[in-house]
């Protein structure tokens, strides 16, 4: 199996900044995509960023410039530096990962907990 345990969630004011991590655990033979997404009560779940294996990046247009995704492939880990926060940043956060379980296995996505982010006004 394969475990995503997110951290560093929490409140904070408008102007503000947080970083949140993802560690990948488990059954792993390589990872692929890793990502961000979030869900604002009464939405949809939306991409934040992507990143790739190799280091390329993706971000949705209303983050762009406020928030930094970046990982280590040495420790399965993602990162989301998130400034200059705003009230509409405010949701539930979960990591993705495309995970190839073994050399003969194809890759499948797996999920974290979620973790929340609420930015007061």
């Amino acid at each position: 199996q394969v475990q995503l345990v997110e951290s560093g969630g929490g409140l904070v004011q408008a102007g503000g900044s947080l970083r949140l991590s993802c560690a990948a655990s488990g059954s792993i033979f390589s990872i692929n995509t890793m990502g961000w997404y979030r869900q604002a009560p009464g939405k949809q779940r939306e991409l934040v960023a992507t990143i790739t294996s190799g280091g390329s990046t993706n971000y949705a247009d209303s983050v762009k410039g406020r928030f930094t995704i970046s990982r280590d492939n040495s420790k399965n880990t993602e990162y989301l530096q998130m400034n200059s926060l705003k009230p509409e940043d405010t949701a539930v956060y979960y990591c993705a990962a495309e995970v190839r379980r073994s050399i003969v296995t194809s890759t499948a996505r797996f999920w974290g907990q979620g973790t929340q982010v609420t930015v007061s006004s």
